[in-house]
């Protein structure tokens, strides 16, 4: 039996550190871990590839650094490759990303258009979206629609429906629950991911327990510091698609991305408000149990992007930090690209940088 689905380009990986992969491979020899086998060519082409380790950005569009786990403002990007397959099964990369699909080109998610900022066209607490294209999106998990089910070579029709349901289960448990929102532990979510997803579990609890550069819970779940920021009202908009392909013989990959629109109000109170856009493309693999060694009914992260627009730069406590309109944004100067949070016309793809930029709006 194979140990874990096959991952993606070797070329997207970043890295693992030395004392991981040693502790894992010390676990194996003791039983305690899934034994790694005989590392392929690719495998080691791989693992070279995931020495390389980049560095984070800054308040406005920030990127993730490569290798985390996962004025409007500025924005970073973040991206998380569960390289998963032979010796590399504990391997956990994050990449850098640039925003967006090109599918909604065609579906005018609101790319091209600017919203007036100010108070004349600004949001306001009785109209926390105005002058954003996601007034007219959908709200919360009602958003989040998965295409019907339908199997793929080794995976039936139904394991394809039950792998849907939990995906949009994820997406709602790391990104909409209030709690998780407010900076609660998402055991919901965390719930719906494998354990023997390679090296995820043990970086999820050390991005909880002490997050930093490295350890970032943010590259999987949306939370704001409840001490500074809440969210205001019940309601956070959002767009995006679910789409289901073969993958690997008895593999069948399920891939959601989508946007999430937060109104965000100061903890101390006030009348500003102020808008952070979430973007997460996620792929995961779906596999025939009796082929791969994988749990039943828990989702095996194949990789994981992000892109945050409105949070601070450099500043890796676990929390997004939006900036307001009034007073000085928090974290490093931005000096990246200019990027507009809503354009979904460009895919969500690491390309090795790790930039934080100034958003256009939110």
């Amino acid at each position: 039996m194979s140990s874990v689905p096959p991952a993606g380009s070797p070329d997207e990986g970043s890295s693992i550190s030395d004392e991981e992969l040693e502790r894992f491979l010390r676990e194996s020899a003791e039983g305690v871990g899934s034994p790694p086998k005989e590392p392929s060519a690719r495998a080691r082409m791989v693992a070279r590839r995931l020495a390389e380790e980049g560095a984070a950005a800054p308040a406005a569009w920030r990127p993730g650094p490569p290798v985390r786990i996962g004025g409007v403002g500025r924005t970073r990007r973040r991206g998380l490759l569960t390289v998963v397959g032979v010796l590399i099964a504990a391997v956990v990369a994050v990449l850098a990303v640039r925003p967006s699909l090109l599918l909604d080109r065609f579906r005018g998610d609101g790319a091209g258009t600017s919203a007036s900022p100010g108070p004349a066209g600004g949001p306001t607490r009785a109209e926390p979206f105005r002058g954003s294209p996601a007034a007219d999106w959908a709200e919360g998990a009602d958003a989040i629609v998965p295409p019907a089910a339908r199997a793929v070579p080794g995976v039936t029709e139904a394991e394809v429906a039950r792998a849907l349901r939990r995906t949009k289960e994820f997406l709602v448990a790391a990104n909409l629950d209030p709690g998780v929102l407010r900076g609660e532990r998402p055991a919901r979510a965390i719930g719906l991911l494998d354990p023997k997803s390679p090296g995820l579990p043990a970086k999820v609890r050390r991005s909880l327990s002490a997050p930093d550069r490295t350890n970032d819970p943010l590259l999987l779940f949306t939370r704001f510091d409840p001490a500074q920021v809440r969210v205001l009202g019940d309601v956070v908009k959002v767009r995006g698609e679910m789409t289901v392909r073969a993958g690997e013989p008895g593999v069948a990959e399920v891939r959601a991305d989508y946007t999430f629109v937060y109104p965000l109000v100061r903890a101390a109170g006030g009348d500003e408000v102020a808008r952070t856009v979430v973007r997460r493309s996620l792929t995961f693999a779906v596999s025939d149990p009796d082929r791969w060694d994988v749990t039943e009914g828990r989702l095996l992260p194949k990789s994981y992007y992000s892109d945050f627009g409105n949070t601070a730069c450099e500043v890796y406590d676990g929390y997004l930090h939006p900036s307001f309109g009034e007073g000085p944004a928090t974290g490093e100067p931005a000096t990246g690209p200019t990027v507009d949070p809503y354009d979904r016309g460009r895919p969500l793809t690491g390309d090795g940088r790790d930039e934080c930029g100034e958003v256009t709006r939110t």
